[in-house]
């Protein structure tokens, strides 16, 4: 049994029940790494600070990394920057962050552990010194109901360039918690919190069952005197060397299995050939370079009903090795366009029958796979597509397009969903580095598509993609891919908030959860409406 596994069945043998408590510490136990430095680094990457404010800022950093200046220290310092600037303009700064930044670092094994506590019926909630402008678009993903953590004082719409006192530090954490305790009447002396810092050692100390998670050397000393369980995961956050290696190789064997089926095209004289040895060869070594080892349910339905359209979700760039390995033969694709201006493999996936679409364009995209319409017909060939259009960032399912859809309308073929559980543990959106796991993948039954008609495939595109909901165990609110979620905004008796205008930034991941509760030490807050 491996050690996510152990932790897991810790999380599954505790009573079930709202009362038990299960607090995340933020930075380090559900991320890899800090969101401040991420937003720092994204702020200096954007030249939003001065030469002044830099120097300041790393004057600061150095105060405290040496112990000269305490959190609230840094955070007062941090929060005179802010002087002026809208709160709006930092909920929309935190919805880019996560994006690009954030999302990529959340460690799977926290997740899951997260999955087993609502699965127990427990209160989950981020406890953290951190911002809601950090950790909203996160707790939203993980369908986190609560968050506790630090704040701004805001007026007015603007940032005062105060703080809210206490904050969500030190002791102030046991007040946030206790807080949240009477209002939801939690028993903390049977709850859990994870942290990695000793910083949290009063609320450790607070619950019933205290969970270090990818502690710190002072922590990790604190743990074993007093029989703590504690883990680390390796999973998120800078790679190893080997690492960089497999990931290196894994993407580069596209180009030398193409020119391994060379041979067979100028002997044989047949492409299809070929590319059907290059694609298996592909799918087989990139998988083995990248430590993608796959558990496969349904693996017949990939050969029941050929031609067909394999639609896939799509989480990660290794989805591409994990098709190859599974369809391996008789296939075209469908990518985005700036996919064909890749030296070499652009031109390879072209050869291989790949067709570019532009995402922006919905009409063009369905007008430039009528050549599929005949691949399939004439040629036999089944299509792989992924229907969301992009990678997601994080394993929930988002919206589908049409396109596999009329394809598989117009050519009277089957549908065959190929439904990907956690290829995002391998190397999730905007993450260069694999590492190794193991991919659960679940294939099928093909979808009769028949008596489908244009005027009714808006609903077998919803069918179909709730399929893929139902095998991944998502249950999703309906409201939330109607509208995106609001992010909460604070209040408080010493610094009275007006509700802002709605985000200007409208690109919400429309797969965004209930928006969660916040709570700080110093006061109740509400969220916009």
């Amino acid at each position: 049994m491996s050690d996510r596994d152990s932790h897991l069945q810790d999380v599954l043998n505790a009573p079930e029940g709202p009362h038990i408590a299960a607090l995340f510490d933020f930075d380090g136990t559900i991320i890899a790494g800090y969101s401040a430095t991420a937003m720092l680094w994204e702020k200096i990457k954007r030249g939003e600070l001065s030469a002044e404010e830099l120097v300041e800022t790393a004057n600061v950093m150095a105060q405290y990394s040496m112990g000269s200046l305490g959190f609230s220290g840094l955070m007062t310092a941090a929060s005179k920057f802010m002087k002026g600037v809208t709160e709006e303009s930092y909920f929309e700064f935190g919805e880019e962050l996560y994006e690009r930044h954030i999302a990529r670092k959340v460690y799977p094994e926290s997740r899951a552990l997260i999955e087993a506590h609502i699965a127990k019926g427990h209160t989950v909630a981020i406890v953290s010194s951190a911002t809601i402008y950090q950790i909203e678009p996160t707790a939203r993903d993980l369908n986190i109901e609560h968050v506790l953590c630090s704040q701004y004082e805001v007026k007015n719409g603007e940032f005062t360039g105060n703080i809210i006192r206490p904050l969500c530090f030190g002791e102030g954490k046991v007040i946030a918690a206790e807080k949240l305790a009477k209002k939801h009447q939690l028993d903390l002396d049977n709850s859990y919190f994870y942290s990695d810092s000793d910083d949290d050692i009063e609320l450790l100390e607070r619950v019933g069952n205290p969970r270090p998670l990818n502690p710190n050397g002072k922590l990790t000393e604190i743990a074993k005197e007093r029989g703590w369980p504690l883990q680390k995961f390796d999973s998120r956050g800078q790679g190893k060397p080997v690492d960089y290696l497999r990931t290196i190789y894994a993407t580069g064997s596209l180009v030398t299995s193409f020119v391994a089926g060379l041979p067979i095209w100028a002997l044989t004289g047949s492409q299809r050939e070929a590319t059907n040895f290059s694609t298996g060869l592909f799918g087989d070594i990139a998988a083995a370079l990248a430590g993608v080892r796959l558990d496969v349910s349904g693996e017949e339905n990939l050969w029941a009903q050929r031609p067909c359209i394999f639609v896939f979700n799509h989480q990660s760039k290794v989805d591409v090795m994990i098709i190859a390995k599974l369809v391996r033969k008789d296939i075209g694709a469908i990518a985005k366009k700036e996919i064909r201006d890749m030296p070499i493999i652009g031109k390879v996936m072209e050869l291989a029958g790949t067709v570019f679409v532009d995402r922006a364009n919905g009409r063009n995209a369905i007008k430039m796979m009528e050549p599929l319409v005949d691949a399939i017909k004439v040629d036999g060939k089944s299509i792989c597509i992924a229907p969301e259009g992009t990678r997601t960032l994080s394993p929930k399912v988002g919206p589908f397009k049409k396109g596999a859809f009329h394809l598989a309308l117009q050519a009277r073929v089957p549908i065959v969903p190929i439904v990907i559980h956690n290829a995002g543990d391998v190397a999730p959106k905007n993450e260069f580095v694999m590492r190794p796991a193991t991919v659960k993948v679940d294939v099928l039954p093909p979808v009769d598509t028949s008596d489908w008609k244009r005027s009714t495939l808006n609903k077998h595109v919803a069918d179909v993609r709730n399929m893929f909901l139902a095998a991944l165990g998502q249950v999703e609110d309906e409201q939330s891919l109607k509208a995106p979620a609001k992010a909460p905004t604070a209040k408080s008796p010493a610094a009275k908030t007006t509700k802002p205008k709605p985000a200007a930034n409208t690109n919400r991941r429309p797969d965004a959860g209930k928006k969660p509760e916040v709570i700080t030490p110093a006061a109740k807050v509400e969220a916009k409406t």
